[in-house]
């Protein structure tokens, strides 16, 4: 039998450009693989620029703790791909679908797709969804993959809710080079009188999809004008017109998870059909876990290359705004426990690398950048990268991998100190794999 890694590497050869929104070469597949897309059971579709994952993650504990069974698509995978592609399964939980299913799932879908041109994330999207139609669920958590209005995931006309997390400047040579063209964009999920929950967003952002739901008709549920969310007292307080709720604040961690956390109660509740309670909530909230999102790496080799009593952190933020949540909260670690910061960064070339750094001056006290081995992508050359740390005030230079950085960075300091691991999604699916003692699956 041929493995998925086989598979998966014949289907990126469908098509010659890795990335080409549209939606007519996925219109077609799913058409004759008889459109199961129009099986699924309710479906949030999810799209953003920071917090898709962890809003995802946050609602499908939430649901869950409802007792209901929840299908979710991710991406990109970290470790493994069949982590895009969660199934509810019998005792109500959502796990990565099988090697021996996703082999069978994607054989079919490249059968009837036969040598079609076809995008890696449009034919294997088409196999989730049939994946996700064979299996009975109460709900489908559908993350968008790039932008919305041309996302393979765009085929389902009719989902049950719509999200938006906030929206900043990402990917601006595919959605625009400006905020209200992305969240142009991000919008074109939204569909005629579908609700929508949208997160905390910039001005410009907030005209673009009030500009897309005005000629839709797509009812808003707004944070800040009908809800929103806020830590008090170690708590996390859910305000809206209808409730107020004193919550245990979400196990992810960092001041943007609140936010994140709030959206994610808002959907909940918008989502009717469902139901839920205060209880599912709470325990969505407490038992919510999302790999890579400031995830503390205690145990493993990785760990082990730096003195007792460190900290070890890995997150894949990779823009400006991914890096302005993650310095506040690596703030608020110091101010509780005060340690020596470095940071060890690997980030795709077309990044705003100087945009990212500086949001940590005055913070870390030096930066070692790697390659970024998991990328689909040119990465940013390290020296080069070093450059721009030190272009905006922070002391850098490069290493040869992540475990070459982290000793440098513990010889420096000489003494315990804190780490993070960023940049990259695709770096921090190395990152784990190497503190699993295994490949990763490439993206």
């Amino acid at each position: 039998m041929r493995t998925s890694d086989e598979l998966l590497a014949e289907l990126k050869t469908l098509h010659p450009r890795r990335m080409d929104l549209s939606l007519e070469r996925i219109d077609a597949l799913l058409a004759k693989l008889g459109n199961p897309h129009t099986r699924l059971p309710p479906v949030v579709h999810i799209a953003g620029t920071n917090g898709k994952g962890s809003t995802t993650a946050l609602l499908k504990a939430m649901l869950q703790a409802a007792g209901k069974r929840v299908h979710v698509y991710t991406s990109p995978h970290l470790v493994h791909f069949r982590e895009r592609i969660e199934i509810a399964q019998a005792d109500g939980k959502a796990r990565p679908i099988g090697e021996t299913e996703l082999i069978e799932v994607l054989q079919r879908t490249s059968s009837a797709n036969a040598g079609a041109p076809v995008t890696f994330f449009e034919v294997t999207t088409a196999a989730a969804f049939q994946a996700f139609a064979e299996h009975p669920a109460d709900a489908v958590l559908l993350e968008v993959g790039l932008g919305g209005r041309l996302d393979a995931t765009n085929v389902v006309a009719h989902p049950a809710l719509a999200v938006l997390t906030p929206i900043a400047i990402d990917h601006a040579d595919w959605l625009g080079a400006s905020i209200s063209l992305i969240a142009a964009e991000k919008a074109g999920i939204l569909k005629p009188g579908v609700p929508a929950v949208i997160s905390r967003q910039p001005p410009q952002a907030m005209a673009a999809i009030r500009s897309q739901s005005s000629k839709l008709k797509a009812p808003l549920t707004v944070w800040g004008e009908d809800f929103e969310a806020y830590s008090q007292r170690g708590r996390l307080v859910y305000q809206s017109h209808e409730r107020l709720l004193d919550l245990p604040l979400p196990a992810l961690i960092g001041q943007h998870q609140l936010t994140n956390a709030g959206t994610a109660i808002a959907a909940a509740l918008q989502l009717k059909l469902i139901g839920i309670t205060h209880t599912a909530i709470e325990r969505g909230l407490v038992e919510v876990r999302w790999p890579a999102r400031m995830q503390r790496l205690d145990n493993g080799p990785l760990s082990q290359l730096l003195a007792p009593g460190s900290e070890l952190w890995l997150d894949g933020a990779h823009n400006p705004a991914g890096a302005e949540a993650i310095a506040q909260t690596l703030a608020e670690l110091e101010e509780r426990a005060p340690k020596p910061l470095g940071l060890i960064v690997g980030m795709m070339g077309k990044k705003d690398a100087a945009g990212f750094f500086s949001h940590f001056r005055g913070l870390v006290r030096r930066v070692v950048t790697v390659p970024n081995p998991g990328s689909p992508e040119a990465a940013h050359d390290p020296i080069a990268l070093a450059k721009v740390a030190q272009s905006v005030g922070l002391a850098a230079d490069a290493a040869s991998n992540v475990e070459a950085a982290l000793v440098r960075l513990q010889k420096s300091a000489g003494r315990p100190l804190r780490v993070l691991i960023c940049g990259s999604l695709y770096l921090a699916g190395q990152v784990l794999a190497l503190q699993e003692g295994v490949e990763a699956q490439t993206n």
